[in-house]
């Protein structure tokens, strides 16, 4: 087993609300909402938008269930939305998809997550995952019997661009071993905002590559990408096809977290063993939320609503920017996603024996401030999480008018 291996980041998740660690399955969301809630802050921290998804999204939803589709779904996916994936997708992936072979409606992103590690992970298996790294990933790894093996990524001193955050080559070829099944990547990633380049995933693609290696690729922010940034599909690299795992998200692409509808993209025999994992778990996906995902995916060119959706983000990231660099909160530049993550050095709070510094700093901006921050240390497997001491993150998938009252508070911290 690699010396890299560690225990998944649920297992260590700190309460910041009784002051203890709590047990496995609790997330740093759940506390720091709590929290939050608790002292009215301003909640920058969990990454899920407070403002209407739009009308023909809503409206495609009410049409679905007043036509009385409110039965099982085929348990692969509805019928109508695994043909819109394929018609938005094709030509994306330059490669015509099968609708019926190669996708798979989830419960969302992560279920998506967690049917492709339990279908491709046995136990004792190897998965390598990149920090800073969606939580439920190291949790997916661990049920399944896999042994996660952590490679973060690395900024040099004083930067300001998520796009200076690289993964060391050598590094992560160092902790592949016999038994490293699945490499997960995410971009453009959370909490970082990182969007790998083409020169990236190729030095990646080709490690994975000669070592055999399979991977999952989580791109539920594809559509959150800010020029002059790309977005490149990994499984579209020169045999990447074959070996890759793509999951897509409505709740992040149409602003409608709470219908939990995602999509794994894979060829027939990864997306079949999908498949097979994905019977066990929930069987099928809500009817009428699928059709009407389809009939906002049939509508969302015509309609210009990628590009709309990215504009609309990219001004409140730029707004949210300059305001972190007023108070001091130095922001690193993201490429893709809703999220900054900020350098919190400047600050000067209490931190408690034994506490780590970030979850002390989102502490104190929530309590004392007003507004609350997300602590990246939860990202990291423990070995590495000295990385995140002067690091916060926040989200901007909120209202101007959230946005400009957390603005409003966060001056606080020029005073203090």
């Amino acid at each position: 087993m690699s010396t890299a291996q560690s225990q998944s980041s649920g297992e260590r998740i700190y309460d910041p609300v009784a002051g203890r660690v709590r047990g496995f399955g609790t997330t740093v969301f759940a506390e720091f909402t709590a929290l939050a809630n608790a002292v009215g802050a301003v909640n920058l921290g969990q990454g899920f938008p407070n403002f209407a998804a739009p009308d023909f999204v809503k409206d495609a939803a009410c049409a679905a269930i007043a036509a009385d589709l409110n039965q099982y779904a085929r348990s692969a996916g509805h019928p109508r939305l695994v043909q819109a994936l394929a018609q938005v997708y094709s030509p994306l992936f330059d490669r015509p998809l099968d609708p019926l072979r190669e996708i798979v409606v989830t419960v969302g992103a992560t279920e998506g997550i967690f049917a492709a590690v339990q279908a491709l992970v046995d136990p004792g298996d190897e998965v390598i995952l990149i920090e800073p790294f969606y939580d439920s990933y190291p949790a997916a790894v661990t049920m399944a019997g896999g042994a996660p093996v952590y490679v973060p990524l690395r900024a040099p001193a004083g930067s300001r661009h998520a796009g200076d955050w690289t993964l060391d080559l050598a590094e992560l070829t160092a902790a592949i071993t016999p038994r490293t099944k699945l490499l997960i990547i995410n971009t453009p990633s959370n909490p970082l905002g990182k969007v790998y380049t083409r020169a990236e995933l190729e030095a990646i693609a080709a490690i994975v590559h000669r070592h055999n290696l399979t991977v999952l690729s989580d791109e539920v922010y594809e559509w959150m990408v800010y020029p002059p940034a790309e977005h490149v599909r990994i499984a579209t690299l020169p045999g990447m096809w074959e070996r890759t795992v793509t999951l897509g998200s409505a709740g992040k692409t149409f602003s409608v977290t709470g219908w939990k509808i995602g999509w794994a993209i894979a060829p027939p025999t990864l997306a079949h063993a999908i498949l097979m994992a994905h019977q066990w778990i929930p069987f099928a996906v809500s009817t009428p939320m699928q059709e009407a995902v389809a009939v906002a995916l049939e509508e969302s060119d015509a309609r210009g609503y990628f590009s709309w959706l990215s504009r609309m983000y990219r001004a409140k990231r730029d707004h949210l920017l300059v305001v972190l660099d007023d108070v001091g909160l130095t922001p690193m530049t993201p490429d893709g996603s809703y999220f900054i993550i900020v350098d919190t050095a400047a600050l000067d709070a209490p931190v408690a024996p034994g506490e780590r510094r970030d979850i002390a700093i989102c502490r104190w901006l929530t309590k004392e401030i007003g507004v609350a921050a997300i602590p990246p240390s939860p990202f990291y497997s423990e070995p590495h999480q000295y990385l995140t001491d002067n690091l916060a993150r926040f989200t901007f998938c909120k209202t101007d008018k959230m946005l400009e009252e957390a603005a409003r508070r966060l001056k606080k911290i020029k005073t203090r």
